[in-house]
């Protein structure tokens, strides 16, 4: 193994494999372990046996001292990308600043402060990503961690798909329901629903994982040419490609489905054929997927799409509270005080606004939710060129992020450890290449 610098000093190159592995172990065990949003850290109990270790989540604040660890090697490994402007790179700590200001007079200091803690944690996924996972151009002891992980999520949502989540709903209510001392109503609708979840927190967490990592582990295997046979690849791609198909299918996601069609459309375009057929093959497979889609879904649509309605009630709850507190926001994590006291009395309670930078401006103030905005727009535009490398983990990297930062606009994915740190550490390794320009010479660990 070579880095990208220091070649001949043998113990940086020793710390940084080690670097790379814990990483990406870290933030596969985040896929396993750690996805419930910060607003429900307190429901969050230590487990207590050594089944519970194995099948329950834990606390994130196990995930969060992991990171701190990693930390603390990651500090002797830190390289600043080249030809990266000084503004982007200081933009996450310019939110970050921001939403600490927001803690200081949040509404509710029980959510803010493990809210807080979360995206910091965001934040530090996202330096590592760039200035020490970003050195090496196929960083594998990392990725494989994570592939390993991802590997284990699709195994969790077929096995739930055929029997095993009815077993899990009788786990649920026989042992662990009768011990909480509060039920969140979302995982009562969870337990209760045929929806696929796997290990993320609830099925449309499931489809943000699978948005995100799905174009990365493909893009991992397909440029896995010297470790790999040719056969091996494409018998590799088709199960990792089945399994998350069905997964998402069965998640009953139905944004995630739309937004998997836009990203393999865009995939086509990359074809080595004539533009001619390539727009032939992306319009049949675009038709046929918007014909699956209505034909899932019709029922939901005239039953009156419920889950659309709830959100346009979110969105306005969110917005209000942005009018009210234009600077600073009502404080990290607490839209279920602003949202009780305006929702209509027939509505669902919810604790989350359903779209990340809505909720960021909410939380913490218009300021903040353009920053978040901004980081998230520019790391994309920044590495718009991944559309043209040769480089096939490259350009599955940045169509997982730009797949879930859509998502985001539906959901609260940058909420859920499981997903969030994914997108940030994945985001700073790409941001990286880019700096060092895509198809750099960095050598592979």
């Amino acid at each position: 193994m070579a880095p990208s610098h220091n070649p001949g000093k043998i113990d940086d190159a020793v710390v940084l494999r080690l670097f790379l592995a814990l990483f990406g172990v870290v933030l596969g065990l985040a896929l396993l372990k750690f996805p419930n949003p910060p607003v429900l850290e307190q429901l969050v109990t230590t487990p207590t046996g050594f089944w519970e270790w194995i099948l329950t989540a834990w606390p994130a604040r196990y995930g969060r001292g992991l990171l701190c660890v990693i930390g603390l090697i990651g500090i002797f490994l830190v390289r600043r990308p080249a030809r990266l402007p000084l503004p982007l790179l200081l933009l996450p700590l310019a939110w970050l600043v921001w939403v600490t200001l927001s803690v200081v007079w949040t509404l509710n200091a029980k959510v803010s402060n493990p809210t807080w803690l979360h995206l910091v944690a965001c934040v530090g996924c996202f330096y590592a990503g760039l200035l020490v996972l970003g050195r090496v151009s196929k960083p594998w002891p990392f990725f494989l961690g994570l592939i390993g992980a991802f590997v284990v999520v699709l195994a969790a949502g077929w096995q739930q798909r055929w029997g095993g989540l009815q077993e899990s709903r009788v786990y649920f209510f026989t042992y662990i329901y009768p011990t909480l001392k509060e039920v969140s109503p979302d995982l009562l609708k969870k337990m209760n629903s045929d929806r696929i979840f796997a290990t993320l927190f609830y099925p449309n967490s499931l489809a943000g994982a699978l948005l995100l990592l799905t174009p990365v582990v493909l893009g991992a295997i397909a440029v896995a040419k010297n470790r790999i046979t040719a056969g091996a690849r494409w018998f590799l791609a088709g199960v990792v490609g089945l399994g998350a198909l069905g997964c998402l299918v069965w998640s009953g996601s139905k944004g995630g489905w739309l937004i998997a069609l836009f990203l393999s459309v865009i995939a086509m375009f990359r074809l080595p054929t004539s533009r001619r057929i390539k727009i032939m093959i992306a319009s049949g497979f675009l038709v046929l997927g918007l014909t699956g889609f209505l034909a899932r879904y019709l029922g939901f649509f005239q039953r009156g799409a419920t889950s659309v309605v709830a959100r346009a009630d979110y969105a306005r709850a969110a917005w209000l509270n942005i009018r009210d507190h234009p600077l600073l926001g009502s404080g990290p994590g607490t839209f279920a005080t602003v949202y009780e006291a305006v929702k209509p009395p027939d509505a669902e309670m919810t604790r989350l606004v359903h779209n990340d930078y809505l909720q960021q401006a909410s939380d913490s103030g218009i300021l903040a939710g353009l920053l978040f905005t901004a980081l998230v727009v520019g790391v994309l535009f920044k590495t718009r060129t991944a559309w043209a490398s040769r480089d096939w983990l490259v350009f599955g990297t940045w169509l997982g992020l730009l797949g879930f930062a859509v998502q985001a606009t539906l959901e609260f994915g940058f909420y859920i450890p499981a997903t969030a740190w994914c997108w940030f550490a994945l985001a700073g390794w790409l941001l990286a290449q880019a700096g060092l320009r895509f198809d750099n010479p960095n050598a592979d660990t």
